[in-house]
Order: C-alpha cells, then structure tokens, then sequence
C-alpha cells in the first residue's frame, strides 16, 4: 500500500483512538516471517501470504484495512515498504497484495523473484483505515483504484461476514479485467454474498458489459450515489487509492450532505509538496528522543526533517514511507514545538495534542523532546 491515511477527522486515523503506547512499542520491532505463497493476481501483481507462527499470533493480530511494514536488503540498501493487508482477520493467514511499479526496487522483486520458502523481515500491523464490526446493520461502500483494492478486500469481507443485513457497495477503478487484482476473489464475493454485495466496474482502456467506461470521477460518483443505490444511506464511505481520486469523490460526497466523519480515506501515493518551510528556518536544534525506553539526544539543523536526523544518528525510530502517508513515524512532543511540512494524517485535536509526523516536521525551537513511544 503504500499509505497515507485519513479519517476526516483520517490512511485513513482512527476515529476509534490512536495507537496504544505498548501497541506503539511492540510494532517498532521487525519479525522475520517465511513466505508460504507468492499467487500472481495479474500481470503486474502479486499476493504474498506469510506463515505466522504460533507464538506470534498476537502480534501480528489486526483489523481489517491497516497494513504491514516489510524491511528488506536490496543491494547494499535498506528499503522499507508498506503494504495493506487484503485478508480479512476472520481468514487466519496474513496476505499482502504488490503491485509491480516502474522503477519500484521491492515491487519489481516481489513479482519477479521472491518465492515460496523466502524469509522477510515484518513490522506488526498498524494503521488507522479500518473496520470494526458493529451489532447493528451497517451500509458501507468503497471507492478504489488500483491496487487501492487491497485494504478495501479485508474490509468488505468483514463487513459482510460481520451481520447477516449488511450490505457492501464497491466502485472499483481499473485499466481493464485482465489488470484488475483480486478480480476472482471479488466474483466468489459476490456469488456468495448475492443480495448483499454490489460491485461496480470502471475500466479505463476497455469497454465491458456492466461496467462503466473511463475513471472514477463526478459522473461516476453521482451515478453510484444518486442513481445506482440512491435509496442506500451509507454509514461509511471508504476511499482508496491516487491522491486527485480521493479529492474528486470527497468533494462530491460532502456536496450530497456527507459529513467528513463518514469519509474515510487512505492515499497510496501522494503529491510532492514543496518544502518551503525550510527555506525560512535557521539555526540548530537540540533534540530529545525517547524510542522503545531509551532516550537518545542528538543536534540537528532546522531545515531537516526530524525523522531525517534521527535515522542519521542511527536511532531505530520506527518508519515506513517517509512520504507522509502512513502513521509508522508519528511521535508527540513533549517541549518545544514543530510544524509539518503536510499533514493528510492527523486530526486538528491530535495535533493539538502534540502529535506529529517526524517525517513531515522540522523543529522551531532551540530545543525539542520528542517521544515516540507516548502515542
């Protein structure tokens, strides 16, 4: 996945709390899990299934939609990746989906090399864009592009296994059939949950029976919402995949009446956004950092970001996509003060409680305390 979460009040954050401190500990460390199966979805995709041993169940225990952290040596490098879960939690099996990206290290070596009896190093699931069952009847519906399908899949299945009433709507963006991952999966869903389960095709490049042509944009959403399931009230709205997808369905949903607390979304990738802020800030920095109980002090210049400077001194902060999308980074200060760069993550409350996304903040304080631990 590579993620960004958003609950609007966002992958995708948890309306439901942030991560707990022992919950925060426990997920900064890395567990070396064999790969049990490497199943091509499509030409370009994978699904990688793990085998979780007994006495590391309960750690890798989640909820569907976060997703898993993979640490690998690619040529003398460390390249760290986040990937959604696409298993439900009922499924007892742990199974990512990978997309083959141009120039992507790990994606092209997870749909080219890697294989069944491989060992990866494996952080605990995390994240904030997810589904927990309720004793009432919930109606949910999903927009995804891509291979924003893969947390949408643990939660639709949760959904429908989680009440015998309720109902899952998906609008699934792709170029075409043979390009669209866990398309088999979505056809059993759908023969097995008939009644309950409604799926809605858009392919870019080919014209489909049943299925829409073109993207996910305005007409689509409108057609979806106000024509398709127009007698449909939603609980929830998930969304998942580019950046420019989540802002168009967003926008058009609140102009329905959607409120943000039933929008959920979670970026895959995000727009680079220029870090002017940088540019104005001078001096130095002394930092405090408490990670997994142990404090660690180092200076840093200001126009760094402050994962940046941690990792530099060899502090094992715990990360994932340094991009801003994923909650792996976050910390909260205990003195001083610092602003990110940009912030689709945090709520305004969490931020005013001192949370922050080291990988997004630079320090504005002659000094800072931060704690990763404490969130």
């Amino acid at each position: 996945m590579l993620h960004s979460v958003s609950f609007s009040g966002n992958y995708p954050l948890e309306k439901h709390g942030i991560l707990s401190f022992a919950a925060k500990n426990f997920m900064s460390d890395f567990h070396a899990l064999q790969v049990s199966a490497v199943k091509k979805l499509t030409p370009n995709s994978v699904a990688i299934t793990f085998t979780v041993p007994e006495s590391l169940r309960n750690t890798f225990s989640f909820k569907a939609g976060q997703y898993i952290t993979i640490k690998h040596q690619m040529n003398g490098q460390e390249i760290r990746r986040a990937y959604s879960i696409s298993c439900a939690p009922s499924s007892g099996i742990l199974t990512v989906g990978v997309k083959k990206m141009p120039n992507g290290m790990f994606s092209v070596y997870a749909n080219e090399i890697l294989k069944e009896g491989d060992t990866l190093e494996v952080m605990p699931p995390e994240g904030r864009f997810i589904f927990e069952p309720a004793g009432n009847p919930k109606n949910i519906i999903a927009f995804a592009a891509g291979s924003g399908i893969t947390p949408i899949m643990s939660i639709a299945q949760t959904v429908l296994e989680g009440h015998p009433e309720n109902v899952f709507v998906l609008v699934f963006g792709n170029q075409s059939p043979s390009e669209t991952m866990y398309l088999d999966s979505i056809r059993r869903m759908k023969k097995q949950y008939t009644d309950r389960f409604f799926i809605q095709h858009v392919y870019s490049r080919t014209r489909e029976e049943g299925a829409l042509f073109g993207h996910i944009e305005r007409s689509t959403v409108n057609f979806v919402i106000k024509n398709q399931f127009k007698n449909i009230v939603f609980d929830a709205h998930y969304l998942c995949g580019p950046e420019p997808m989540i802002n168009t369905v967003s926008e058009i949903l609140m102009e329905h009446g959607v409120s943000k607390e039933k929008i959920l979304f979670e970026l895959f990738t995000s727009s680079d956004s220029e870090d002017v802020l940088a540019e104005e800030l001078e001096g130095k920095t002394q930092v405090e950092v408490v990670v997994d109980d142990e404090t660690f002090s180092l200076t840093m210049d200001k126009k760094q970001l402050v994962l940046d400077a941690v990792l530099k001194e060899g502090i094992d902060a715990p990360y994932s996509c340094q991009g801003g999308v994923c909650s792996s980074c976050i910390a909260r200060i205990k003195e001083g003060k610092a602003e990110m760069v940009k912030n689709q993550i945090l709520t305004d409350g969490e931020v005013a409680e001192g949370l922050i996304l080291t990988c997004q903040a630079h320090p504005l304080t002659p000094t800072l305390k931060l704690d990763y631990d404490d969130v």
